[in-house]
């Protein structure tokens, strides 16, 4: 089972902790792992690199395990384009929950 915790601050996204294995195939062989993995990931490279927010953030494979949060110093902008990526990650992650 994966846990994702998702911190809203003024219905703002601020950090997104999500960790464990989704069960539904082996380990290494599971597509909604693979998938939530994906999107996740995609929405941190999505900040650092696109957005260009310095995100704290850890990530443990072994564990499978990724926490990141957004700095509480960031300007009204950046805090607009984080909430499009994250926002657009959250639609994904409840999209894929329905479909499994």
């Amino acid at each position: 089972m994966t846990d994702i915790i998702i911190t809203k601050n003024a219905n703002h996204i601020v950090k997104v902790e999500c960790s464990g294995h989704t069960g539904y195939g082996e380990q290494g062989e599971d597509i909604v792992c693979a998938a939530l993995s994906s999107i996740v990931q995609t929405a941190l490279l999505g900040l650092l690199t696109v957005a260009k927010i310095k995100v704290s953030f850890d990530r443990n494979d072994e564990e499978g395990k990724l926490t990141f949060s957004l700095p509480q110093d960031i300007s009204q902008q950046k805090r607009h384009d984080a909430s499009v990526i994250l926002d657009t990650m959250l639609c994904g992650i409840s999209d894929l929950y329905e479909g499994f």
